[in-house]
């Protein structure tokens, strides 16, 4: 028998939601509801609580079928508006990486100046309608002759295209800054010398795996908002990490946990699915993604009400720790601080600046709580859940 003074189901929560009768706020709303309510009280009253973040998420891709030719080939090396996909998969399908830039050009240094262009600005231009050159390659077999193929196409002329990301959503990510006298390029963009910034990748509060941080609801089947459609957890990402120091209510205090996602592109919208060039690094997409997640009991609610000011993450060093692999911290910073827009290094204030978006997060968020209270998006029972 459960300890829990609330105890509800997803399929309790699904019917309330049918019948238009489930109350959803957003995990910025909830915060004030726990406060006023209490715990328990507010555990009582929410059914849902709706996340949501927008940022680049670099290992993110699309698998897509770019269909037969006639006589059939089986292609060995496929370019989308001369950017790579991979083609050891088999006959005409292939995965096309957010992070792979345009043949010839991988830094600007033919057009310095210019953005990059790659696999997430391909995604992004397939999701937005435009015309994508495809150019395909094969040695040619008997039951594949075909050795050549050349074509422009739509989304909407591509036989299959799946949104496939190994790794998104990261759990709390690092704040970085550059202690080396030089401007260093990173994925974490452009860090100037001295600490004369700090940026950050985050949305704190709205953040989905923050506000389920010992994945209690969230594992494989899970239904979310991807890229402007509906998509699935398909299992843990890469780099995922449980075993991690934690803070107030278990919330990891460095990167940790990160989920592999997966949904149907031509669902997808270019608003939420957007190419992304970082100077000095190359590409990335930044994705609008967002989790409900089911109230079942107080615990589930009590997670979901930490506040920017209770979540913590590491500051590192981006010139010499995080090149050389060392996981030396040069302490730890509030959310509330850092999107305060400055915080206080060894005494220097150093300006901060966000690569996710709030505004984004909180129209992710509030799109995911509109669609459940107007019964178009149900929530699902993991079908296994992680560690």
């Amino acid at each position: 028998m459960s300890d829990f003074k609330v105890n509800k189901t997803i399929a309790q929560i699904n019917e309330r939601i049918a019948e238009g009768n489930a109350v959803v706020v957003t995990a910025e709303e909830v915060i004030d509801i726990a406060k006023k309510d209490g715990i328990v009280a507010a555990a009582e009253k929410v059914d849902v609580v709706t996340t949501g973040t927008f940022a680049p998420m670099c290992s993110s891709g699309a698998f897509i079928n770019i269909g037969q030719s006639k006589p059939v080939v089986r292609t060995t090396r496929t370019l989308f508006n001369d950017v790579l996909a991979y083609s050891g998969v088999a006959a005409v399908d292939c995965y096309l990486g957010a992070t792979q830039v345009i043949e010839d050009d991988p830094l600007n240094s033919i057009h310095p100046g210019e953005f990059n262009y790659g696999g997430a600005h391909v995604i992004q231009d397939l999701v937005a309608g435009k015309k994508i050159e495809i150019k395909a390659q094969s040695y040619g077999t008997d039951c594949y002759p075909n050795r050549e193929i050349k074509k422009y196409v739509r989304l909407t002329d591509l036989p299959n295209a799946m949104l496939c990301n190994p790794r998104n959503a990261y759990q709390n990510y690092n704040c970085a800054i550059n202690r080396s006298d030089k401007i260093k390029y990173t994925y974490m963009g452009t860090l100037k010398p001295n600490m004369g910034n700090a940026n950050f990748c985050s949305a704190g509060e709205l953040s989905p795996l923050l506000n389920d941080p010992y994945f209690k609801t969230i594992g494989v089947g899970t239904r979310i908002f991807l890229g402007g459609g509906q998509g699935y957890v398909t299992w843990t990402g890469t780099q995922h990490k449980s075993n991690v120091e934690r803070g107030l209510n278990g919330v990891p205090l460095a990167p940790s946990g990160t989920i592999a996602v997966q949904g149907d592109l031509k669902q997808m919208t270019p608003e939420w699915l957007v190419g992304q060039s970082i100077r000095g690094y190359g590409t990335s997409l930044s994705i609008g993604l967002g989790i409900p997640i089911p109230i079942l009991n107080e615990e589930i609610l009590k997670y979901t009400a930490v506040s920017d000011d209770q979540l913590f993450t590491q500051i590192v060093d981006y010139a010499y720790d995080y090149p050389a692999g060392i996981s030396n911290s040069y302490g730890r910073i509030s959310y509330k601080e850092l999107k305060s827009g400055q915080i206080t290094i060894k005494g220097k204030t150093v300006p901060t600046v966000p690569l996710s978006s709030m505004v984004k997060a909180r129209k992710v968020a509030d799109l995911l709580k509109k669609s459940i209270q107007n019964a178009r998006f149900f929530l699902t029972q993991p079908v296994q859940m992680f560690d």
